[in-house]
């Protein structure tokens, strides 16, 4: 008939002012019977506190034979935790999902790449460029005289570049 019953229970710490109307409604054989529970419930809970007090004590003193320390536990138990994550299917969904949107990003960079070598292919064929190569191996062979004619295009340049400063020093020795 009690666990039934509508009335609020008072919480731990509660004022005893609150509980006076509770115990008005119980018979005397009611309340002994209540308060002989009580003091049992409070004995099984200090019995159960001092058997945790000694189950950690006991643990404590078996990891310090084993030399467990807590940077050990840290460690492991992040260890534990992660292969816990690893395991739930959210994240081996989110892990297959970014892995291919990491596959079809690495084929667009590809492609994109690709296509920037062929637009360099087309620039170095095209007839402008053909032009400006002429102009500048001309400009080497006039400068330099003895070297064989072709080499790199950063050879050509490099040349060229040595060779209009070589003049530019000879002009202002000559003033």
């Amino acid at each position: 008939q009690g666990l039934l019953r509508s009335d609020s229970i008072p919480e731990v710490g509660e004022d005893a002012a609150a509980t006076v109307g509770m115990a008005e409604t119980l018979s005397e054989e009611e309340q002994d019977e209540l308060r002989k529970e009580l003091a049992k419930v409070e004995e099984e809970i200090q019995t159960l506190s001092q058997v945790l007090a000694a189950k950690e004590k006991h643990l404590a003193e078996i990891k310090r034979k084993l030399g467990i320390n807590s940077l050990q536990e840290l460690r492991q138990n992040i260890t534990k935790s992660w292969q816990d994550v690893t395991s739930t299917t959210a994240y081996k969904k989110t892990s297959e999902t970014l892995s291919q949107a990491g596959q079809k990003a690495s084929a667009a960079f590809s492609s994109v790449g690709s296509v920037i070598t062929k637009k360099f292919e087309d620039v170095r064929n095209s007839p402008t460029f053909k032009s400006f190569e002429e102009k500048v191996e001309n400009l080497k062979s006039k400068v330099g005289g003895s070297k064989p004619a072709g080499g790199d295009f950063g050879e050509v340049l490099n040349s060229a570049a040595n060779a209009s400063a070589t003049e530019t020093i000879a002009e202002q020795t000559q003033e």
